[in-house]
């Protein structure tokens, strides 16, 4: 099991020390995603006078949103990769029956032609003994 990292990050002008057994690149790329968030927001009026907890709520329920957003997007992608896949399953099965078929014909082709080969000998032969015959 990999060991528990930490981290000193500033959110919002404020020191914290993060923790996970995620690397400390992942751990400051997650600081650095909220406060690209908050700089975000307070380029809104609205936001820069909302109190502080009314900024932290909004914040949350962005992130929230995001995240279920995301999971959303997850699962359709995973439903259609699904999809594409029983697809080339299908088609892959049909590449085989298809291959299967072509094979066969070759076969076919192959006996045909060395029929045709003995009757071509044949009508030989018979033209031969017609004309040994006149």
């Amino acid at each position: 099991m990999t060991e528990k990292n930490e981290v000193q990050v500033i959110i919002d002008g404020k020191v914290l020390t993060m923790s996970g057994f995620e690397s400390n690149e992942y751990l400051q790329k997650v600081a650095n995603y909220i406060n690209d968030m908050i700089v975000e927001y307070y380029k809104a009026d609205s936001f820069k006078h909302a109190g502080k907890d009314i900024q932290h709520r909004l914040i949350e329920i962005n992130i929230a949103d995001e995240l279920f957003k995301a999971r959303d997007k997850v699962e359709k992608l995973t439903e259609e990769l699904k999809i594409k896949e029983n697809e080339l399953y299908d088609m892959k099965h049909d590449v085989i029956n298809k291959e299967m078929a072509l094979g066969d014909l070759k076969e076919a082709k192959k006996k045909t032609e060395e029929q045709l080969q003995e009757a071509a000998k044949k009508i030989v032969a018979l033209e031969t003994q017609l004309k040994s015959k006149k």
